[in-house]
């Protein structure tokens, strides 16, 4: 063997350490912009082989939501079929109409049955579906929760929570329509299913605001119910019996629209009250820019449908070593500032049909 040969079988056995490579370059005099040009052609070609990015793979996944047919989850199904084209899967949306735990446990149970790659589930009851996410496990199906959790300390074995922290997401918001309240005034808190995780947790953030405020306001609770027909109705008896009211104030998207209808119908804000609470229902945003809401919270319902699919499809491709990770979705305010950037044709909010871009 020839010296030259010799020092290029001791090249390529160095290469498996940088600093040892380049030590060697110096005692062979190659000098080491001539090797990191070596090295960095090495790199190129491992680039190239991975150029073509994940994989595309037809799992299956199942999205069991305790109201399927409410507004609220137009951008989340969005969010779902824009994560399920970028990875190449697909998904049943399930669940219930009208915030029956026992009809969302049963759909849990059937998605299991089916072999489910993947179920991501709002958790609205503390512990009716603990049961369910222990048989998935037990089936090496990934859960993850959505849009509403388990309290802390829950024995129920989702993987993750994809969504806004809910009672501190009420509280902040409290403090910020507070502002807007006479000291010793009178307001409304309205909630569509009391005990439900994905309200009560807010509106047991605005009380303890409230509380927190020493402002001396006080306040009545209002069940609107599950259905927005009746919402409407219950928030405007309630109003009609209670006119010196200050401000009406809803946990949800529903209820919310609904404080909106009767401050529009009857002049609240417009009169001096005040009228906030969450979600990015059209109506709401149309009652913000005439002057009848003053804020609303938005959550980010897209990314609700789009990060479990990207957490349940890397928990799948990875045989488990990439674990779904819990995810705040954000807490930003829609005013008369700002609300023209969300009414808006955008498929992000839940007005278009058309693909990102």
């Amino acid at each position: 063997m020839n010296d030259e040969t010799k020092n290029h079988m001791d090249l390529a056995n160095a290469a498996m350490s940088r600093r040892g490579a380049f030590a060697l370059a110096g005692k062979l005099g190659l000098g080491a912009a001539g090797l990191a040009g070596g090295l960095a052609g090495i790199s190129a070609a491992k680039a190239a082989d991975s150029s073509a990015g994940l994989p595309k793979k037809p799992y299956k996944f199942h999205f069991v939501c305790h109201v399927t047919l409410d507004q609220f989850f137009t951008p989340t199904v969005y969010g779902i079929q824009d994560a399920c084209a970028a990875f190449g899967c697909s998904y049943q949306w399930t669940g219930s109409q009208k915030n029956v735990v026992s009809e969302m446990v049963s759909a849990m149970q059937t998605a299991i049955a089916q072999k489910s790659d993947g179920i991501a589930v709002c958790l609205v009851d503390p512990t009716a579906f603990d049961a369910a996410t222990e048989m998935a496990a037990q089936a090496g199906i990934p859960v993850v929760a959505f849009n509403a959790d388990v309290p802390v300390g829950s024995p129920n074995k989702r993987l993750s929570y994809v969504g806004q922290p809910l009672y501190q997401s009420g509280y902040n918001s409290a403090l910020k329509w507070l502002k807007l309240i006479p000291k010793g005034g009178h307001v409304m808190l309205s909630i569509g299913v009391p005990g439900s995780l994905n309200t009560q947790p807010r509106l047991d953030g605005y009380i303890q605001a409230i509380k927190d405020s020493n402002s001396g306001v006080t306040y009545d609770v209002v069940n609107t119910g599950p259905d927005p027909a009746t919402e409407i109705s219950r928030v405007e008896s309630y109003y009609l019996s209670h006119k010196n009211v200050n401000g009406m104030f809803g946990t949800g998207g529903s209820d919310t629209y609904a404080c909106g209808f009767i401050s529009n119908k009857y002049g609240l804000v417009k009169g001096g009250g005040a009228v906030a609470g969450f979600d990015l229902f059209p109506q709401t945003l149309d009652f913000i820019k005439s002057g009848d809401v003053n804020f609303t919270t938005d959550q980010q319902a897209y990314l609700q449908g789009f990060l479990p699919v990207q957490q349940m499809y890397l928990y799948k491709l990875s045989g488990g070593l990439v674990g779904p990770a819990n995810s705040d979705t954000s807490q930003a305010y829609v005013t008369k500032d700002n609300v023209d950037a969300y009414v808006g044709k955008t498929r992000f909010e839940g007005r278009s049909d058309a693909e990102p871009t």
